[in-house]
């Protein structure tokens, strides 16, 4: 296990983390580098994980964020689980995409076309939802009426 570095320094590659920390279209991604920066206790990460702790759309990266400030004996709290839209909007999103496609397209060209127009929706989705997130897709995607 890995200790917390607190002797006021920064990582080497804290830019690189900073830059993969706020990465919009990659949750896994987000949540390596909130667990990297998690290993340095220093004023500029401690404002970065607290951001992220308050905004991120997927809750198991807020969760590793939390984890980390409190390792650093911050007084926070976890917000709860978003309800509704993670994303503002993303329900309006999913009905242009499927409206946009051809009448009789498969669900796996709508799930294409999510994922090259709008990887920051279907990013946060499926770090929000995990191993249900297909079932949860074709379920939306079902459930939008055609043209």
């Amino acid at each position: 296990m890995n200790k917390t570095k607190s002797s006021g320094e920064l990582p080497p590659n804290y830019e690189e983390l900073k830059k993969a920390v706020n990465r919009t279209s990659d949750w896994k991604e987000r949540l390596d580098a909130v667990e990297q920066l998690g290993r340095w206790k220093h004023e500029q990460i401690i404002d970065v994980l607290t951001h992220r702790m308050k905004n991120d759309p997927v809750h198991q990266v807020q969760e590793a964020a939390f984890r980390k400030l409190k390792g650093f004996g911050q007084e926070v709290q976890l917000p709860p689980r978003k309800k509704g839209d993670l994303i503002k909007g993303a329900g309006k999103v999913l009905v242009r995409i499927k409206k946009s496609l051809p009448e009789g397209h498969s669900y796996e060209e709508f799930k294409e076309k999510l994922k090259k127009t709008r990887l920051d929706v279907y990013d946060a989705y499926e770090g929000d939802k995990g191993a249900d997130f297909d079932k949860w897709l074709e379920n939306a995607w079902a459930s939008i009426s055609g043209r």
